[in-house]
């Protein structure tokens, strides 16, 4: 199994599943993240964090799929404001995963497993959907709805506007009289 990207091997435990033993069928998994969960992925965007991920693995006789389902709340600050709220996320993440000659996770969406191979590691595919659900742009609802103080928020506009520049109107004369030239020519 290759090396894994999180340090605390035994909070992270619950997170390798073991399929060997599982009948064919759906599996139904079910975890609770916080903000611990990225620490150990050396993650400190989120002040908080509190996300339920459903996973149902689906157990066939030469492959798996993992179907992965997210909701919850993290914890970062409005890029408008700068005051930490609690941002609404969800997504989903599709997963199969085969057995071949050697480890190999270079496509997102599929997963090859050795031969021999007993047990799949979630953790990495959990960490990867949930930060991707994140916006680029967080701004606070209170902005939207009207019932935060933005007035930092004008102050940044003010300080940020462009200063007003006056564009010099006066051609450079030999440019004029190139254009009368040309003028000449198309009539």
């Amino acid at each position: 199994m290759p090396a894994q990207r999180f340090r605390g091997i035994r909070m992270m435990k619950a997170f390798f599943i073991s399929f060997v033993g599982l009948k064919p069928g759906k599996h139904h998994f079910d975890y609770q993240i916080g903000n611990t969960f990225f620490h150990e992925f050396d993650y400190h965007q989120f002040e908080g964090a509190s996300v339920r991920v459903d996973l149902v693995l689906e157990k066939k006789s030469t492959l798996l799929e993992l179907s992965f389902k997210h909701s919850g709340t993290v914890n970062v600050p409005c890029d408008l404001t700068g005051e930490f709220f609690d941002l609404p996320i969800k997504g989903s993440l599709n997963l199969v995963v085969q057995f071949g000659e050697e480890y190999n996770d270079d496509n997102e969406e599929l997963l090859i497993l050795p031969h021999g191979e007993y047990q799949v590691n979630v953790a990495q595919y959990i960490y990867e959907m949930i930060v991707l659900s994140v916006p680029a742009k967080r701004i606070h609802t209170g902005v939207r709805d009207g019932s935060i103080d933005i007035s930092n928020y004008e102050k940044y506009i003010t300080y940020e506007q462009p200063k007003e520049e006056t564009i010099s109107e006066e051609i450079d004369p030999r440019w004029e009289k190139l254009k009368s030239l040309l003028n000449k020519d198309n009539k």
